[in-house]
Formats: C-alpha cells, structure tokens, sequence
C-alpha cells in the first residue's frame, strides 16, 4: 500500500472518530437536558402551591419559624404534598412606616408588603424552596412592591431571594429598640410603661426588594427605587432548628 492511499485512511479514521465523539457529546447533552426537565417536572407533580388562611398557620409561625411570634399577614401560601401542609409563605405590612416611605417614596407606600415568614419541613429536594416561593410571587396582585430580610443573627444571606431574583440593597444597621412582652413588635408597645431600661438588640439584617406584576410595572418601579443596588452577598448559610413538626394539615382541592 503506496504512501497516499495510507494518508487518506488515517484522515477517514481520524474524521470517523470526531463524528463519533461529537455525537456521543450531543446525546449526552440531551440526557442532561432531558434528566434536569424530568426533574422540574416532577416537583411540579409533587408538589402544589395554594392560597390559604392564615389562622390555620399559628402553629408553624409560634413553634416553627426562628422568630416565634405573629406576623402581620396579607397574603398567605401553604405548599402542599399529597394534599398535606409542609411549607408556609406569609406577605404583611412592614412593622415600619419609613420603610415603607423609603423603599419608592411616600406616593408608593402603600404598595410595600414585606415576605415576613418562609418556613418547610426538612429533607425536601434543593429546588422545592425556590419552586414555592416563585409560585407565591405569581399568586400575588400586579404592581405590590416587596421587602424582605435574611437575618445575619441566623447566619442567613438570602439565597433564596437571589435564586428567584430579587433586587440585593445592602445590609441594616445592628440597633435596638424596645423591649416588648411576648417577642411583640416595638410599635405594639404600651405608652404608660417606661421602657428606657429595656432594650431589645436588633441584628444587621440583608435586605431584599422585588417588583411584581407586568415587565412595566417593574420597570416603573424600579426607576422609584430609592436604595442602591448591590451585588448578592455570599458565605456560608447556616441552618436553624426547624424540626418541629406541626399538627397533620390536609386541604381538599
């Protein structure tokens, strides 16, 4: 066999071989592809979102959450298993009336809701969290303007806010304020009582805005943003004890 014709072998060879390769890429690609929609598709089956009362919830606010106290709620979201209550999601009135003003002046104060309460069980897939709280988000009215805090006293950075994309404003300043009874707010407090002696540390707190409704919603509202956006804080997340399990909640629908 004369040089040339060993020459275009070994270039058929060597064109066979990344023909080859190239496929075996492709269809691996479509394996991934096809294996990471199986799982949206799944948690999409597992798992439902729906609006429900809020006084069903007392239990998972009191014993569940980190905070151990009631809320202010609007808006309340329970994410379902198998008919059966494993997560709650909770908008309200910020407890302060300059954050309120503050977040896109005094005009669009009355749009701010603050997500005050995020809590499910343990053990659930990474996506679930995310699935539930951009399922809430959608469920909301057009045109709200939404606050919400990760505490860093909870070794918290809010990554559940930059995974369905919130706007990252910066942290708050460590201050106190009044000492109530019960965990109660400061604006709850009694006005006959003396309080000087009794202060109640706050944590720095990141804080978190997001815009819903239509994309010119957002965009109006994003040009009445007052605070300045920021890059997403990172680090490592701690977790709290959430491990009480509150009463069997099921709901027909």
């Amino acid at each position: 066999m004369d040089g040339k014709k060993i020459l275009y072998i070994t270039v058929w060879l060597c064109a066979c071989t990344c023909m080859a390769y190239r496929c075996c890429c492709v269809s691996v690609k479509n394996k991934k592809k096809r294996g990471q929609k199986n799982l949206i598709m799944s948690i999409k089956d597992k798992y439902k979102v729906q609006s429900i009362d809020s006084k069903t919830i007392k239990e998972w606010l009191l014993k569940k959450h980190y905070a151990k106290r009631l809320c202010s709620i609007s808006y309340c979201f329970g994410l379902f298993q198998n008919n059966i209550l494993v997560g709650v999601c909770t908008f309200g009135s910020p407890a302060s009336r300059p954050l309120c003003v503050g977040v896109c002046g005094v005009d669009n104060a009355h749009k701010v809701y603050e997500l005050n309460r995020l809590c499910i069980n343990d053990g659930f897939e990474k996506n679930v969290l995310s699935y539930f709280v951009s399922n809430c988000l959608k469920m909301l009215p057009n045109d709200l303007i939404l606050v919400s805090y990760a505490d860093t006293a909870q070794g918290h950075h809010g990554y559940i806010y930059q995974a369905t994309n919130w706007i990252y404003t910066g942290a708050t300043k460590e201050r106190t304020d009044i000492g109530t009874e019960n965990g109660k707010h400061s604006r709850h407090y009694d006005k006959n009582i003396d309080y000087t002696k009794n202060r109640k540390f706050r944590s720095s707190k990141h804080r978190y805005i997001f815009f819903t409704g239509s994309k010119k919603d957002k965009k109006n509202n994003l040009k009445l943003l007052k605070y300045t956006i920021m890059q997403y804080p990172k680090g490592e997340n701690k977790r709290y004890d959430s491990s009480f399990n509150p009463t069997i909640q099921t709901k027909l629908f």
